[in-house]
C-alpha cells in the first residue's frame, strides 16, 4: 500500500489528536494506549480494509500492538 494512502486515511484523525486533551475526545475518556489503539483501528479499517495492526509507542521502550477482534 502507499504510504500517501495511509497519510491521508490517518490525517482527519492525527488532527483530532494531535495537541489535544485526550479525556475530552469521544471514545477516549479513559486515554491509555490500548484505548487509543483501538480508537484509531475502529476509525482507520473502514477506510484503510488492508491494516493489520496499529502501533502506540510511549516511549521506545513501552508500546502496545492492536491487531483487532479475533
Amino acid at each position: 500500500m502507499d504510504y500517501a494512502d495511509i497519510t491521508e486515511a490517518f490525517k482527519p484523525l492525527w488532527e483530532q489528536l494531535d495537541h489535544r486533551y485526550l479525556n475530552e475526545i469521544p471514545g477516549l475518556e479513559n486515554p491509555t494506549s490500548e484505548n487509543i489503539a483501538v480508537w484509531i483501528w475502529e476509525r482507520l479499517k473502514p477506510v484503510l480494509p488492508p491494516l493489520s495492526e496499529v502501533i502506540i509507542a510511549e516511549t521506545c521502550m513501552a508500546r502496545c500492538v492492536y491487531r483487532g477482534q479475533a
